[in-house]
């Protein structure tokens, strides 16, 4: 008996501290989100206090750093965003990555840029809070039609 006691201990903690390291998928969806609306905004303070400044992103222009993400911000004229299919997994107790579709409406250098993205992130636990430290995001393609 003692010894059942002892395993459903060892359980309890183990539990308690997956739940305390690894955030809900709420949380990081919030997080997310923040991102976005920082950059939507062109709210440089509030963008760094999200992501690191180490941060590299992805796309289908070219590979970006802090410095580009910020040039990048002043050429977007982004009306609105909308996240959905929100997923995200632990990658150890300090990572998280996260993939979902963003839909955007707004110009890039005065071009239209509107549509829905496929995009992805990974997150870092740094100085007691999440961090950005990668993202990508290429634009859905129309389906192809079938022949016939």
């Amino acid at each position: 008996m003692k010894k059942y006691i002892t395993y459903a201990v060892i359980a309890f903690f183990a539990m308690i501290a997956v739940s305390i390291a690894a955030p809900d998928k709420a949380a990081m969806e919030a997080k997310e989100k923040a991102a976005w609306q920082a950059f939507k905004d062109k709210k440089v303070d509030d963008f760094k206090k999200v992501v690191a400044a180490d941060f590299i992103g992805v796309y289908a222009e070219g590979i970006s750093g802090m410095k580009k993400e910020m040039d990048d911000m002043q050429k977007w004229d982004m009306k609105s965003f909308a996240i959905s299919d929100y997923s995200v997994v632990a990658a150890g107790t300090d990572t998280m990555v996260s993939t979902y579709k963003v839909t955007i409406e707004g110009t890039y250098d005065g071009k239209d840029a509107s549509g829905t993205y496929n995009a992805g992130s990974v997150w870092k636990m740094e100085k007691g809070g999440w961090m950005a430290i990668f993202h990508t995001n290429v634009k859905q393609e129309a389906a192809a039609k079938p022949a016939g």
